[in-house]
């Protein structure tokens, strides 16, 4: 397992095949064979932190006499912190973070960003907690193959992000109040990147609520090439009907030029995510569900492609359908209890469940369209620094109505 996964976060990076990693696995690091092998004499580690910041030969924690004086830094309401900045080749390989506070409007509040090869545009632009796979201001302890949560009280990333001559990662506080952070971003420097690397994407939206018979964009459409590397997405239910199934939406990805319908579609939301007939709590290395509110009425959730690599050769779109399930008396609880609700089918839009039907056949289940507010972070790599997506929506829609 060991030797898998860092030879799959080579490849990531690289975009090459198991049989030219291995070939050229001499001058990289990709498998447990090269953790006893010297790299090339260019390549140097360096650690960013408060104790460190530029991440200089010699110079790390030097505050207080070298008696950790400077593990943290305070964040105040508006300012900017700068993680690591960069100028020379190298990949980041581990980012490490937590906060003085951390409750979901600061995970929401706080915005990661990361640019590549000084690009003006961020290739990575999301709430800091929806980047690291807690997509509903809600901290859990989970782990999957890229992030983590030990126990719930901090954020970990170890998606390999190569740069050819510069990268800036930093962290803008747009939640109005006062925080702090220890951060870590690992590096190495040096690294020699042939005309094959790709550059780390992730971007965050939501649509709250979403449009009825409209799927729900994960990743809008992109031009260029290279690989998706999944989402978490997270769903919290429309108040009235709660008491039913949400997920039956099918995950859709359309390639290279797709329109109307998708090369690859999946069969509902459980099913993305390798679970069925609903989900519960589960951490997996590349699926997973690692939030459901006490009232089941939110969820959070992701998969990765790691092992089902999604290439994309021009564009790329991702989409998901937002869908129910629900028995029938179900259906007929909530229209007794909101009299304004009505139900259409899955379909061409035109047809509605009647209570007629619903109350004739009280034994039957079946799929209808929904509303619901959901929210996602797409992960993925491509050929250039820049997506051309616009900016993330601010800090007012990001957190209005978190479960």
């Amino acid at each position: 397992m060991k030797r898998y996964f860092l030879l799959f976060a080579a490849l990531l990076a690289s975009g090459l095949t198991v049989t030219e990693a291995v070939a050229q696995r001499a001058d990289r690091l990709v498998s447990t064979d090269d953790m006893y092998q010297m790299p090339p004499a260019q390549v140097r580690t360096r650690w960013y932190t408060f104790e460190n910041r530029n991440a200089e030969k010699g110079a790390g924690g030097q505050a207080n006499f070298g008696r950790k004086g400077a593990p943290n830094t305070p964040l105040a309401a508006g300012d900017t912190l700068v993680l690591a900045d960069i100028s020379e080749s190298g990949t980041v390989r581990r980012i490490w973070m937590t906060l003085f506070h951390m409750e979901p409007a600061a995970l929401r509040g706080l915005r990661i960003e990361m640019y590549w090869d000084g690009a003006s545009e961020p290739a990575v632009q999301a709430p800091l907690g929806d980047f690291f796979c807690m997509s509903l201001g809600r901290m859990t302890p989970f782990e999957n193959a890229l992030f983590s949560s030990p126990e719930g009280k901090s954020f970990n990333c170890i998606a390999p992000m190569p740069f050819r001559k510069a990268a800036r990662i930093q962290l803008i506080n747009e939640s109005g109040t006062d925080n702090g952070v220890y951060y870590e971003v690992d590096v190495t420097l040096g690294d020699r990147h042939d005309d094959r690397m790709l550059y780390f994407h992730a971007y965050w939206r939501r649509e709250n609520p979403t449009t009825l018979r409209q799927d729900y964009t994960v990743l809008p459409l992109i031009e260029g090439s290279g690989r998706y590397l999944g989402c978490n997405i997270g769903v919290r239910s429309d108040h009235r009907c709660t008491n039913f199934w949400w997920g039956e939406g099918e995950f859709k990805i359309y390639l290279d030029g797709d329109q109307e319908y998708p090369t690859l579609c999946g069969t509902g939301a459980e099913d993305y995510i390798g679970t069925g007939y609903g989900m519960n709590y589960f951490s997996h290395a590349y699926q997973g569900n690692n939030f459901v509110s006490e009232k089941k009425d939110a969820w959070g959730f992701y998969r990765l492609h790691v092992p089902d690599p999604v290439y994309f050769r021009k564009n790329i779109r991702a989409t998901i359908q937002v869908m129910g399930g629900p028995a029938y008396p179900a259906m007929l609880e909530s229209m007794n209890k909101y009299p304004e609700l009505r139900f259409m089918k899955a379909g061409d839009g035109t047809e509605y469940y009647t209570r007629e039907e619903l109350e004739a056949h009280p034994e039957w289940s079946n799929v209808m369209e929904r509303v619901d507010d959901y929210c996602s972070t797409a992960y993925w790599y491509m050929d250039r620094p820049e997506s051309g997506l616009p900016a993330i929506a601010g800090f007012a829609e990001r957190v209005a109505d978190l479960p």
